[in-house]
């Protein structure tokens, strides 16, 4: 038997999970509502909430699961990227948690679990899971990577973005339209009923398989300054159409070069994961694409797509069988370049 403890902390969601042989038993997230009121997450009002939250999560995620602490065997945490603070709480706990436990740590890169999140498994619930190798469109507010995936271990990054993330498009075009943070899941809920072909938006030429996203927020930003002069109830009269051209010219974008990845490599597994992911309108535009191009495509459920300690504790679970742990003077980092 082995069981893992998952520990999430990279951003604004404290979360942790037990693992049990593969198999996920519980999945605790404590989200924090305090940065709505800022449009945008707040490093150090992160890092205080993380502190009153961890302790919670972590003993609801035990009883949850129907474990002891004796039960556990390995301690899997998030070392990064990240908000540096956020991530400093978890890996502290992380360390508390395995030295009072006489317990191995692993060290789990966040992107890489975003991607692991396919191979999620659930008490009574069938497992749809992609074979190797496989292309992930990796999408999220920090991170728009395309990244072929050769085994559990075993990632190679193709392509990122060279300035701004696809999420971090979304939530700051929502601010500038007024709209409540986060924006992305806003946008594409108003999108649903607005005509996507009523505005364009500038999509940028970038060479090879690298997105690029701040001309995107550039273009949209002085088009409602031209506009809002002119008409100051523009954004009012035309949300809906407005989040549907802007969530149109954001999927537009990320499809093109998928589709160009998924070419060059003669890939037809694809996966998506990252928060953006759970975009509706991705989701259709993938699946109308594999319809096409013969792909078979995977995508976590939304509790799995988003922040949760359910996928750091698979990827540690396959670190665990491979004997990668890591000496307790690890330090988190905030940013790193590939997925593995």
């Amino acid at each position: 038997m082995t069981v893992i403890l998952g520990i999430e902390s990279s951003c604004d969601d404290t979360s942790a999970a037990i693992l049990k042989d593969g198999v996920i038993l519980s999945n605790i997230i404590a989200s924090q509502k305090v940065h709505e009121a800022y449009g945008g997450v707040v490093p150090e009002l992160a890092s205080r909430a993380h502190q009153q939250n961890i302790i919670p999560v972590v003993s609801e995620a035990i009883k949850k699961a129907g474990i002891t602490i004796q039960d556990i065997q390995a301690v899997a945490f998030t070392r990064g990227p990240g908000l540096l603070g956020s991530l400093l709480v978890g890996t502290s706990f992380a360390k508390g948690f395995a030295i009072a436990n006489r317990l191995p740590m692993i060290e789990v890169n966040h992107l890489q679990a975003h991607i692991l999140a396919n191979f999620i498994k659930e008490p009574g619930v069938e497992s749809h899971h992609p074979s190797f190798p496989f292309l992930t469109l990796l999408v999220s507010g920090g991170n728009s990577q395309l990244i072929v995936v050769r085994n559990y271990l075993d990632m190679e990054m193709v392509g990122q973005t060279i300035d701004d993330a696809a999420g971090e498009a979304f939530d700051k075009c929502a601010k500038v339209m007024g709209l409540p943070y986060p924006g992305g899941p806003i946008i594409d809920r108003l999108a649903q009923t607005g005509n996507p072909e009523r505005f364009s938006f500038n999509k940028p030429q970038i060479p090879g398989l690298d997105y690029s996203f701040s001309g995107l927020k550039t273009s949209f930003l002085y088009f409602l300054r031209d506009e809002l002069k002119q008409h100051p109830d523009f954004i009012q009269e035309n949300l809906n159409d407005l989040c549907a051209s802007l969530q149109k010219t954001v999927i537009d974008i990320l499809m093109s070069k998928l589709k160009k990845a998924a070419k060059q490599t003669g890939i037809k597994q694809i996966a998506i994961g990252g928060g953006v992911s759970a975009n509706s309108a991705l989701q259709k535009a993938v699946r109308e694409e594999a319809a096409l191009a013969g792909w078979e495509v995977f995508i976590p459920r939304l509790g799995f797509s988003l922040d949760n300690a359910g996928m750091v504790a698979t990827t540690g679970y396959y670190k665990y069988l491979a004997g990668q742990f890591i000496s307790l003077d690890a330090a988190p980092y905030a940013r790193t370049t590939l997925a593995g």
